[in-house]
């Protein structure tokens, strides 16, 4: 009779569980889903559908193996961005195919969603990495599918804009490169700028690197690839296909020699903004951020938009997004995440609303808030 009771006692508090419901967010915290499971999305973006919102992430295991992609891409929804549903996994990795560029073990990170109205279509991008290969790869992975929350089939993986040079190369890059191909990024510096090293002519025929990734659609319906790129040391932004699932070969490159990782673009009042990191690998560094007119540049950095203690640390977060309030066509919420590399899985999620001093937008920290 006693375990009866207890166990009576434990479904009502997981029913209780199920029904509660969050009215504030509460960064850093354990996040629960629907099933009391915290959420599992981690370097995400958020795609609305209706008056659905999709969360779409990295899906991390415990321990350090937990940082290699052994599931695959998870999606979330809900009505109201504090409560959110388990959808299950939109994008798997192949468990035993080794011939394919999702395999198990492979470096899958940042999954953004995209929706294509011309062909009725969902469009995820993702930084891919082969299985066992580090990070020389440094390829954009396309997937697609006809329903929002998958499942998404995988497409290809490429690196960016393979024969074209950016609209705003100079002659410099286009004379022979006299240094080893070999280069490799090394954490934050190389030996010298990336513009006497010529590391956009080295990779002009076999395409740019392309590691840290966002997407943003225009008001026009224009889709852009915006990616960490010549061994991280500079942005790109590149226009994409009409079908979302290629790049269309106009882009330009931005920040050369500033190593700008994790990239969040957005439009405020007609103009772009960026929310970046430094480049530290899983160390949380400084926050950047940048203004342009145009999404073609001249882009002007700004300050740090994190203000206040622990602002030098981007309050222990790295950016992923920047997600439209709803409601507010001017008001915007900072999606970060505050990495735990030891355990993958613990990976918290730092969730902020960005306010404007004039053309600098401004990150303080809420330990809990609403919209």
């Amino acid at each position: 009779m006693k375990r009866i009771l207890l166990g009576v006692i434990g479904l009502l508090c997981l029913c209780v569980a199920c029904l509660r419901k969050d009215l504030s967010f509460k960064p850093g915290e354990v996040w629960p889903d629907d099933k009391g499971v915290h959420i599992n999305a981690h370097g995400g973006g958020i795609l609305r559908v209706g008056d659905t919102y999709y969360w779409f992430g990295e899906h991390k295991t415990e321990g350090s193996a937990g940082n290699l992609a052994q599931v695959g891409v998870h999606c979330y929804s809900s009505k109201d961005l504090y409560n959110w549903k388990d959808e299950g996994i939109a994008l798997s990795v192949v468990p035993d195919d080794t011939t394919s560029h999702i395999v198990k073990g492979c470096v899958l990170e940042r999954p953004k969603v995209i929706y294509n109205k011309k062909n009725d279509q969902y469009v995820m991008w993702f930084h891919l990495e082969p299985r066992g290969a580090g990070y020389s790869g440094a390829l954009s992975g396309v997937a697609v599918s006809k329903n929002v929350a998958g499942p998404y089939s995988f497409v290809n993986a490429f690196r960016p804009n393979a024969g074209f040079w950016p609209v705003n190369v100079q002659e410099l890059h286009k004379q022979p490169c006299t240094f080893s191909a070999d280069l490799r990024f090394s954490g934050g510096e190389l030996p010298a700028h990336p513009d006497s090293l010529n590391l956009l002519g080295r990779d002009q025929i076999s395409g740019q690197m392309a590691r840290d990734m966002n997407l943003f659609v225009d008001d026009d319906g224009i889709a852009y690839h915006i990616y960490s790129s010549e061994e991280n040391s500079t942005l790109h932004i590149s226009q994409l296909t009409d079908d979302y699932t290629s790049y269309s070969g106009k882009y330009a490159r931005f920040f050369p020699g500033r190593f700008m990782e994790a990239p969040a673009l957005f439009k405020q009042k007609g103009k772009y903004y960026l929310i970046m990191s430094g480049c530290t690998g899983w160390a949380p560094n400084a926050g950047r951020s940048a203004v342009a007119s145009s999404i073609w540049g001249p882009w002007k950095e700004l300050e740090n938009p994190f203000r206040g203690e622990n602002s030098e640390v981007s309050f222990y977060s790295q950016s992923t997004y920047v997600l439209p309030v709803p409601g507010h066509a001017d008001r915007f919420i900072y999606m970060g995440d505050r990495w735990t590399p030891e355990n993958a899985i613990d990976g918290r999620y730092i969730w902020l609303p960005i306010r404007f001093e004039g053309e600098q937008p401004v990150i303080e920290w809420r330990s809990e808030w609403s919209y």
